[in-house]
């Protein structure tokens, strides 16, 4: 029988989330989780099996809901740009996300896709500190 678990899960997923969203996923180290979630390596590995193993279940936490949050959409912006291409599960937590987002709008698809396009592009002008201005504000 295995040890208890001395961590609670909710606490260490946010801190890894929190390395995640300033480092990325393919810019995280198992180190810096181990760091940021005070975690042993070996109860890391134990607990979610591998840095990709910590990702999904930091992903599948985030976007069990229908929150806007920006960093629910930030943590989305991660998994579409270095994980969903090739992972399925990854894939499949976003989109499953992604749809329940269009469906609390409109009843109108093409809105909903591009409400949905809009914020996540939004979000990464945000995430890359770029603020365009409308030729009025630049004067």
């Amino acid at each position: 029988m295995g040890r208890k678990r001395s961590f609670d899960d909710d606490e260490v997923l946010s801190h890894a989330r929190e390395v995640f969203l300033e480092h990325g996923y393919e810019g995280t180290s198992i180190d810096a989780l181990v760091k940021a979630t005070g975690l042993l390596r070996g109860s890391l590995y134990g607990a979610f099996g591998s840095k990709r193993g910590m990702f999904v279940a930091a992903l599948h936490d985030a976007t069990d809901s229908e929150s806007r949050d920006s960093k629910v959409l930030n943590l989305i912006l991660v998994a579409l740009m270095e994980l969903s291409d090739h992972d399925l599960e990854v894939r499949g937590l976003v989109r499953d996300y992604l749809v329940r987002l269009s469906r609390s709008g409109s009843d109108d698809t093409n809105a909903v896709t591009v409400d949905v396009a809009s914020l996540l592009g939004e979000t990464l002008l945000q995430r890359a500190h770029i603020r365009l201005q409308s030729d009025d504000e630049r004067r």
